[in-house]
Parts: structure tokens; C-alpha cells; sequence
């Protein structure tokens, strides 16, 4: 799998040069407004906060990069593709007079009016770097490659961006393993999970509150993986007095009825631990054939990949 991320300065026409790169080299280019389609049919038309937006992103570029090579003309894109093993990061700059230049041919305005839409421009784009990856200005090493579009034209530039790639030989590394995209998936859908965000066609039956922020991040996660569950549906007697009266009872925490699964959660706490462990045991021992287990949030990734949950994922 190869990525190649164009990035640059407002006003250089960054989309031009990598539309023109991914023809020549054969990939597929991932702009903006793709990005933004990509990211409604997976998760929806609801907002995506600030802080999740770069787990986003890299979540469709992992499952882009099964079936293709991949050119982003993405601002931030650069700082994704770490995580990948073939990149190139290009960084294209030019002084103001030739992106005012651009601007003014690009949107039919004059030169002061060009200027003033350029600063706009600038400054929303800036903003926009600084709320999804924390600064507004990419830093001079981030990048493998740096254009002047000052002294180069868009044909010149992507002969060098060919030039780079075919010398990296980043065609010729195979596509992103199955196995590997649902490792990389998972990770980021635990950590959006946290930002309680639900993809579109989620399955999950009704709601209730939760006692913990655990059970939010495990209900979310599964709504990720489409699997349908139930809150506490169910409460066990596991104890009872001299009367035959339930004196102790045990209601776990999750029930996902596709696996016929009770899950129950707990902390790293070693009292709530052993509580929850003796609880679980009389369960079992009281209900031979049902089917409990208790987890740490550490055992989530177990519960995705010994059900086939991330095989579910990449088929969806």
C-alpha cells in the first residue's frame, strides 16, 4: 500500500497537482469534498467533534487502502500517514503574489479583492488545522518533499512528485492486509467511542443510563461494529436465606443476543475484581449452560476478533 499526501500553502492548487499525480501513477485521489461524502455515508450527517476528526479520517484512509494507492490532498494528511509503511508527504508553497495570482484567476476578482479573499481563506484554514490536529501551521520536517509552485508550474511538480514515488518504489508494496486495517480500525473506534460517536445503520437496542463510562465506551464500540445488545436485561438470583428468599442477586452488565453473551465489566480495582468473579461463579454454577464472561477494558480488542466482528467490519 502506498499514500502520498499533498498539502500546502492557500492558494497553490494542491488539488490540481495531486488529480494530475494520481493519474499519472495510477492511484486514487482522496480530496476534501471526498473526504466529507466518505465520512457521511460511514458515520452519518451528524456533527464529528474537533478531536476526532483526525481518527476519522485515518479510519477511511485504512479502509480505502485495501483496495487502492492512495493519494490525499488533504491538509493534515501528512501527519496521518505516519502510521502507514509506504508514504510520501509533499508540502507545496509559493510567495503571496502567485497564490493572489491564483486566486484572482480561480474566483474572477480583482487584485485587492483576491488579496483580502486569500488572508480569509488563510486564516479559516489555519483554524481549521489548529481544532483537528492542535497547531495551525505544519512544522518545515514534517515532509518528505517541498515544492515552490513560485518557480515550478503543476506539470513540473508532479514530474518530481513521480519521480520521488517511482524512486521510493511505493507501488510496488502490496495493498493494506484485512488483518491489518481491522487492527488499525479497532484502535481508532475504541478511541471514538469515547466521543460517543455511533456510524450510520447502527443496530443497538433501547437505551438506558449507564452506571459507567466503560459501559458508554463498550456499547458504543459495538454499535460500531453493528452487533446489537442489551442493557442489564436480566437479573440472576444467586443466593437465597433460610426462608427461600433471594438475599443476593447478580445483574451483568451486557447481553448481546446475536452470540447468546452475557458481558460483564469491570475495573482494573481488584476488590470489584474478586466481587464480580465470585458473583459470575455462582452464576455459572447455579446456570451450567449459560454463556458469561467478564471483561477489562483491555479485553475489548479479544471480544471484536474472537467473534469476527472486524471480518463484519470490512464487509459492511
Amino acid at each position: 500500500m502506498a499514500l502520498i499526501a499533498v498539502s500546502g500553502q492557500t492558494g497553490c492548487r494542491i488539488e490540481e497537482v495531486a488529480r494530475i499525480s494520481a493519474q499519472r501513477l495510477g492511484f486514487q485521489l482522496v480530496t476534501q469534498s471526498r473526504v466529507r461524502s466518505l465520512i457521511q455515508q460511514e458515520f452519518g450527517s451528524g456533527p464529528i467533534p474537533d478531536k476526532a476528526y483526525a481518527d476519522v479520517l485515518t479510519s477511511i484512509t485504512a479502509r480505502l487502502a485495501t483496495e487502492h494507492h492512495l493519494i490525499l490532498a488533504i491538509d493534515g494528511a501528512e501527519l496521518l500517514i505516519r502510521r502507514f509503511p509506504a508514504i510520501l508527504r509533499v508540502y507545496i508553497t509559493a510567495p503571496e503574489a502567485v497564490r493572489v495570482g491564483n486566486v484572482m484567476l480561480d474566483r474572477r476578482l480583482d487584485r485587492p479583492s483576491a488579496k483580502e479573499a486569500l488572508w480569509e481563506m488563510e486564516a479559516g484554514d489555519a483554524a481549521a488545522r489548529k481544532a483537528y490536529f492542535g497547531k495551525p501551521a505544519p512544522a518545515p520536517d514534517a515532509f518528505d518533499l517541498t515544492l515552490n509552485a513560485g518557480a515550478l508550474n503543476s506539470e513540473q511538480m508532479v514530474e518530481l512528485i513521480e519521480t520521488a514515488a517511482r524512486s521510493l518504489a511505493l507501488a510496488e508494496h502490496g495493498y493494506l492486509s484485512a488483518a491489518a486495517e481491522a487492527q488499525i480500525q479497532f484502535q481508532i473506534r475504541l478511541r471514538l467511542a469515547r466521543h460517543k460517536i455511533i456510524p450510520a445503520g447502527s443496530i443497538s437496542l433501547a437505551r438506558r443510563t449507564f452506571a459507567h463510562q466503560s459501559e458508554q465506551i463498550f456499547a458504543n464500540l459495538l454499535d460500531f461494529y453493528r452487533i446489537a445488545w442489551e442493557y442489564e436485561p436480566r437479573t440472576f438470583p444467586i443466593h437465597w436465606d433460610a426462608d427461600g428468599k433471594v438475599a443476593e442477586s447478580f445483574t451483568p452488565d451486557f447481553y448481546l443476543p446475536e452470540f447468546d453473551l452475557y458481558v460483564e465489566l469491570t475495573t482494573m480495582k481488584q476488590s470489584l475484581v474478586t466481587k464480580k468473579n465470585r458473583k459470575v461463579r455462582l452464576l455459572k454454577e447455579l446456570n451450567p449452560a449459560l454463556n458469561i464472561q467478564v471483561f477489562y477494558q483491555k479485553d475489548f480488542e479479544n471480544l471484536v476478533f474472537k467473534y469476527g466482528l472486524a471480518e463484519r467490519l470490512v464487509k459492511a
